[in-house]
């Protein structure tokens, strides 16, 4: 599809080469991998945000997304011990906890009274939960809130799934029928977490033990295969390139390609760069990515990923100010309300990370959009209190 210019586009007179990209752009012919690691070089940053906005408002026109939604982390026992990760506790471990079926039941009322259209819930791999802890745990959840979407386990966890429940020696085939399982006990879609950087390099030192890319790649497939839409993330500002970042991001466009084919099954319908927060990581020593790097990669993000329809400024990582400035750089979508986040802590934010709707939307406005409330696979919400349905 060719892109039409937005109103008040701003002009490119700083960078040859990025006019030439731009021109691209507008014309619908899609950027090249060595453009976009040129994306990463050029000086000016004013243009590129520019015209990754372009797309942005041709996608979406003023619409910024957010929803009400509650995260659950059920455990921080695992058996990986990756070095980025401050998360991770082991069993006996100061702070290590996993959560009961009646917290879970806990948790779901609070999120029935919120109004949350969501829950997303990932956690650690714990090495003694049977499989049916978390089918009782879907069930749980379905049977108290039928209506709320169930967004759950990252790929690193499924695949541990399949391995607890004694079909990982099946391979793929393992992976769809725990898939199968888990989206009949009520899962709605995965998360796009654990995907990390793809590169083998940078998986073998800093994500030792953990599924590789090729790997993270064929679990959405099988997701998408038995009818689940999922979202893609990248987590960036360690140790990994720039040419690394961009082969990352192509490999997600030229899944997304392969499922575009098939309108049955699911699909990528979010992608969200996640900046490298040290912690007390073993890489607490690596600054993270500063606030030029971020915008630079979400306007990156918008302008690689052609057939990905959304791009998130993850305010819990980004902070929220920084995702005010993300949705003038290609981003359409805030996150939510959280509430409860115990896998990243910005600076000394506790674990308690929430905002609310009328902090969302006012975030929103200030930065000169049109806040949308929205439910997981990006339906419009009407909402009366805390009753709501999809428009």
């Amino acid at each position: 599809m060719q892109l039409k210019s937005a109103q008040n586009a701003i002009p490119l007179v700083q960078d040859d080469k990025l006019d030439v990209i731009a021109q691209k752009v507008r014309s619908g012919e899609r950027l090249s991998a060595e453009e976009g690691e040129y994306l990463y070089e050029t000086p000016d940053l004013w243009t590129l945000c520019g015209l990754a906005q372009e797309v942005r408002t041709i996608l979406h026109g003023n619409k910024t997304y957010y929803n009400i939604n509650r995260h659950i982390n059920y455990t921080n026992i695992c058996a990986l011990s990756c070095q980025f990760c401050d998360f991770h506790r082991k069993k006996e471990q100061e702070g290590a906890y996993e959560h009961s079926l009646d917290d879970i039941r806990r948790e779901t009322e609070v999120a029935i009274n919120a109004g949350a259209t969501e829950l997303h819930i990932v956690g650690g791999l714990h090495p003694w939960l049977p499989f049916s802890y978390y089918t009782e745990m879907l069930q749980t959840i379905r049977e108290m809130a039928p209506i709320i979407h169930i967004k759950a386990f990252t790929a690193v966890e499924v695949v541990h799934l399949a391995r607890i429940s004694k079909r990982g020696r099946d391979g793929r085939d393992g992976i769809t029928e725990v898939l199968k399982e888990l989206k009949a006990h009520g899962l709605g879609s995965l998360p796009g977490g654990g995907a990390e950087v793809f590169d083998d390099r940078v998986h073998d030192d800093a994500f030792k033990g953990k599924i590789r890319g090729e790997q993270w790649l064929d679990v959405h497939r099988c997701a998408h295969e038995v009818g689940l839409n999922s979202n893609a993330t990248m987590l960036y500002g360690h140790i990994e390139t720039n040419a690394e970042r961009i082969d990352h991001m192509m490999q997600i466009r030229e899944e997304q390609d392969r499922v575009l084919q098939d309108q049955t099954k699911g699909t990528f319908q979010t992608f969200i760069p996640l900046p490298f927060i040290p912690g007390k990581s073993e890489l607490a020593h690596l600054p993270g990515p500063g606030g030029v790097e971020n915008l630079r990669t979400i306007a990156i993000a918008r302008l690689m990923l052609d057939n990905i329809p959304h791009i998130k400024a993850f305010w819990i990582m980004q902070t929220l100010h920084m995702a005010q400035h993300m949705l003038e750089c290609g981003a359409n979508d805030i996150d939510g309300t959280v509430v409860w986040y115990d896998i990243t802590k910005v600076d000394t934010a506790d674990t308690h990370q929430e905002c609310t709707v009328h902090d969302l939307c006012r975030a929103i406005r200030d930065a000169g959009f049109e806040p949308v409330e929205r439910d997981t696979i990006y339906r419009e919400v009407e909402r009366d209190g805390h009753a709501w349905r999809v428009k």
